[in-house]
């Protein structure tokens, strides 16, 4: 009777001893997982672009470069930014610069341009003006790009929604915008035989001025500058064009 009342008590002790090991033994566990846990983010470091030498640029193609930046969007439209550690891309910067391509894009500030293509520093030249259009000053700014700096492609990026288009078409007069506007109206007469209503009310006439806008001032760019001209012809760039769209973050490029 004795043997018996103890081995239920001593059951109870068993189990009791063996809860409270486990217990005392998950902390333990526990912070072994942490400490491994925090090793690897240690280990985790940004993913470093190096800035682009002379001899890595000269061997790039015209056709390399449009394919990169093509690349760049498809990462910026899925969310997978290249992570850059941008203070050693200062300091290697600072010596010189030899980047792939220039961009002409409009003032707006929806269009972060090297986000859209995943770029870093001293990867791009980026010259902005409301309504993404040439004069003499960005014409000179290309031409130091591409026959100076080495640059391969030149790209003129038009985005949707763009208020200077939208003035343009309107014909807004206010100060200096007007006269930056008359940079634009060559697009909107463009179309002077449709059909439709001719505001900025009507997304599909918005649309096809865009687009006009980017692909005219492509042909000025070649019409007013020789030297741009000439490397295309022989070539060693090109000049391309594409839309940015506001809802997807998307480039699409212009046929010519």
């Amino acid at each position: 009777m004795i043997r018996m009342n103890l081995n239920p008590l001593l059951a109870c002790c068993l189990l009791v001893t063996l809860l409270t090991g486990c217990a005392q033994e998950q902390p333990v566990a526990s912070e072994t997982a942490k400490e491994k846990k925090s090793e690897t983010q240690a280990d985790i470091k940004p993913l470093v672009n190096r800035v682009l030498t002379q001899e890595q640029q000269d061997k790039l193609t015209p056709d390399e470069v449009l394919t990169l930046l093509k690349e760049g969007n498809q990462r910026f439209v899925a969310g997978t930014l290249t992570a850059r550690d941008h203070s050693k891309q200062v300091r290697e910067a600072a010596l010189g610069q030899y980047p792939k391509a220039v961009i002409l894009s409009c003032l707006d500030s929806r269009v972060p341009v090297e986000d859209v293509f995943d770029r870093g520093i001293g990867d791009i030249f980026v010259a902005r003006v409301a309504g993404n259009f040439e004069n003499t000053d960005i014409l000179g700014s290309m031409e130091f790009a591409c026959k100076v700096a080495g640059s391969k492609l030149v790209f003129v990026l038009g985005h949707e929604s763009c208020g200077a288009v939208n003035g343009a078409i309107d014909g807004v007069e206010l100060g200096n915008i007007t006269a930056m506007l008359a940079n634009i109206k060559p697009a909107v007469d463009h179309f002077k035989d449709y059909k439709g209503e001719k505001t900025s009310k009507n997304p599909e006439f918005v649309k096809m001025v865009i687009a006009q806008n980017v692909l005219g001032t492509i042909d000025r760019i070649r019409i007013n500058s020789p030297i741009l001209k000439e490397m295309e012809k022989q070539g060693e760039i090109k000049i391309v064009g594409g839309v940015y769209n506001m809802q997807t973050g998307e480039v699409d490029l212009l046929e010519q």
